[in-house]
């Protein structure tokens, strides 16, 4: 059911057609079009909250008023803002943006997505403070009433004093490592000078008797000026808080955050874990990390934004390693490798929700949880089903963040002409998260174009992918006669970049929307829009070249050096490679198969490559045999228990050896694994593996 929409036209800066709108809509009736809803008519808004109910408001640059309004005035239901404003209705395109309009209003209809587990952070404020010594002691001093702090510092080659009153652990040393995660950081360093901080009383006695002034009230020792007296272990006594024999000694502690100041960061990630900061030596940069520990006390809680089907991911088998795309693109390092346990781990509180690893995996087997991809897709349809039942014509989505993306969209409209009419902004939590199933799967559903957004401040691995999956599925289209121009990477950094590209991307080639809705399942998606495609298709074909790296294509076996082990079978996570129970043979589905290049890592003959390709139609998906052999049968039995060439390659090799060097040892190679145990029995004086002894007398 349609929500009550407030609209205003924004002191009539906007053409809003209202009864359009409303028979796009399918509202009971006609809305009245405020021109001043935030100010004169703020009693229409009013009037709205009292009659109750849920109701949508387009306009989001007075968000907060009208949040405020509805609390005072005691809302029963919900609340939604829509930004018709800069996406649509501020544009040199207005008049013919009633469409898109439409389809914006439209998506606060759309059910809230499902609820997703979440993963949960405590902080107990316990702070490390890691720099150069003056900074640090600095920072320590003024943030010790709010936190439990702690120090380490580092050599950063100037003078700084302990201070007198020992109010809080300082540590020196020089940092190793530091992981983990608001909550659960651990952090190891060197002890590096001879004079322990914390075992120090600070009784300045070694300052006293230092004969070259090498310990000032910093408590630690210039290893440059000492001369080796020792005249402070001496004077230390039996504190001993200083001792030159140490060396470097590992010490490491847990801390809820860091605050790191060094000149070069400790964690060198775009998207460092949440509880770490590293603000340099900028004194604004540090003053506003400190503003921003404060809010790092307490328990929270945020999505788990992934979900990991073990089953069916193609990183690794028998320890040897496959597929590393969720892990190469990671920009936060929470995927790590499991190669023993033939799986990646996913650490969900270094996790910062971008999505990219769903995206690049090949398998499906990491999938984007929040929201998730069915989600997305419900949004998709309703978008450009309103778009279409409004009159809009070669609908255009683009996908943008909701940080900067959504403000260069909204400085856009400030500033230049604004978006086309028929280009739809779309909002998602993280641009990396467009894989192949939702950018093709929206040309598939009746979008004419699928741009996706980078304004810059996306890790480079992140922009990588996007290329390379946009770059496949506008090959895909190509390939079956649709042309260029679908899906592109748009990346723009002000308002002039972005009007340049969106007002001269020229008009793509559509087709009818389908019927299905994009599943959680990504290959079962994606063959639902190969399918769609190839009936639609200008010029249908049923194999398409892709680029290197693409997750479609065929396996090539060597017949002549291929002995059908089948070891690639037991490698293939996807069961594209099969044998055959009837006879010998390994059978192929190219549908399931992934391009990991297990098969081709693990086949002990090299006689496994592999080629990129989309195989469409109904081939893809029959058991196409790669290689035959035929059967050897056992020289004894008569049972056939292995392949001709197998066997033959085997006594070819084996035949020289001095194990068997006998007619009768030869022959046992050739006999099923039954019939090889009753002959050695029988033959019991033939020579074994254990009469071959080195010259201690053990076997070998």
């Amino acid at each position: 059911m349609a929500k009550p929409k407030l609209i205003c036209n924004c002191n009539k800066t906007m053409p809003l057609d209202a009864r359009a709108l409303a028979a796009a809509l399918k509202l009971g009736a006609t809305p009245n079009i405020a021109s001043e809803l935030c100010r004169k008519h703020v009693a229409a808004f009013e009037a709205a909250v009292k009659n109750g109910g849920d109701l949508v408001v387009a306009c989001t640059q007075e968000a907060p008023l009208f949040s405020e309004l509805h609390e005072q005035l005691q809302g029963s239901g919900s609340l939604k803002f829509v930004n018709i404003r800069e996406t649509a209705g501020w544009s040199s395109d207005a008049a013919g943006a009633t469409p898109k309009i439409a389809a914006l209003l439209a998506l606060a209809d759309a059910p809230e997505p499902e609820p997703v587990p979440a993963v949960s952070y405590k902080s107990e404020g316990r702070l490390l403070v890691v720099g150069p010594g003056g900074a640090a002691l600095a920072w320590a001093e003024r943030l010790t009433e709010q936190f439990a702090v702690n120090v380490l510092v580092t050599d950063g080659g100037e003078r700084f004093e302990i201070p007198s009153e020992r109010r809080y652990p300082v540590f020196s040393g020089r940092p190793r490592a530091v992981k983990g995660y608001l909550g659960a950081f651990e952090v190891e360093w060197d002890q590096a000078n001879p004079i322990d901080l914390e075992t120090c009383t600070r009784c300045n006695a070694c300052i006293r008797v230092c004969p070259e002034q090498a310990i000032d009230f910093s408590y630690q020792i210039d290893l440059d000026k000492c001369k080796a007296h020792r005249q402070c272990v001496k004077a230390c006594g039996e504190i001993g808080a200083i001792d030159f024999e140490r060396g470097e000694t590992r010490r490491s502690d847990t801390f809820d955050m860091v605050l790191d100041l060094s000149r070069e960061p400790l964690i060198k990630l775009p998207q460092p874990p949440q509880g770490y900061f590293a603000p340099r030596s900028d004194p604004l940069e540090q003053a506003l990390a400190a503003n921003q520990l404060a809010r790092m006390v307490g328990e929270f809680e945020k999505p788990k934004f992934f979900q990991y089907r073990e089953n069916i991911c193609a990183h690794s088998r028998s320890e040897i390693t496959g597929c590393t795309r969720c892990i190469d693109v990671c920009s936060t390092r929470a995927i790590t490798s499991e190669k023993e346990a033939n799986r990646v781990t996913v650490e969900p509180h270094l996790c910062m929700g971008c999505g990219g690893c769903a995206t690049v995996c090949p398998s499906g087997a990491m999938t984007y949880a929040y929201p998730r991809v069915p989600d997305i897709g419900t949004r998709i349809r309703l978008v450009l089903q309103t778009y279409r039942d409004a009159g809009g014509r070669d609908p255009v989505l683009m996908f943008h963040n909701m940080t900067d993306g959504r403000e260069l969209v909204a400085r856009l409209a400030r500033r230049g002409r604004g978006l086309p009419a028929n280009v739809i902004p779309l909002e998602v939590f993280h641009i990396a998260s467009l894989g192949l199933d939702i950018t093709l799967g929206s040309i598939a559903l009746g979008a004419t174009g699928c741009l996706v957004l980078a304004t810059g401040a996306e890790p480079p691995e992140y922009l990588a992918a996007l290329r390379s999956q946009l770059g496949f599925g506008q090959q895909i289209l190509a390939g079956v006669g649709f042309g260029e121009g679908h899906l592109r990477l748009l990346e723009a950094r002000d308002p002039a970049a972005l009007e340049q590209l969106t007002w001269n991307l020229g008009t793509a080639r559509g087709l009818p929307p389908a019927t299905f809705n994009l599943a959680a399942e990504k290959r079962t998606t994606l063959d639902f829009v190969f399918d769609h495609l190839l009936k639609h298709a200008p010029a249908p074909r049923e194999e398409v070249a892709l680029g290197a790296g693409a997750p479609y294509g065929r396996v090539m076996v060597n017949q002549k050096t291929c002995t059908l082990c089948m070891a690639c079978v037991g490698a293939c996570p996807e069961s594209a490679l099969l044998d055959s129970k009837e006879a010998p043979q390994l059978k192929f589905i190219e549908r399931n198969c992934v391009q990991c290049g297990l098969c081709e890592k693990t086949c002990p003959e090299d006689a496994i490559t592999l080629a990129p390709r989309l195989l469409l139609g109904k081939e893809a998906q029959a058991a196409v045999v790669l290689n035959a052999a035929e059967p050897y049968l056992c020289v004894r039995c008569n049972k056939p228990f292995a392949t001709r060439q197998m066997i033959e390659n085997m006594v070819g090799r084996l035949g020289s050896h001095s194990m068997f060097a006998t007619s009768d040892s030869l022959r046992r190679l050739q006999m099923c694994a039954d019939c090889r145990v009753i002959d050695m029995m029988e033959k019991q004086g033939d020579a074994n593996i254990f009469d071959y002894r080195d010259g201690g007398g053990n076997a070998r």
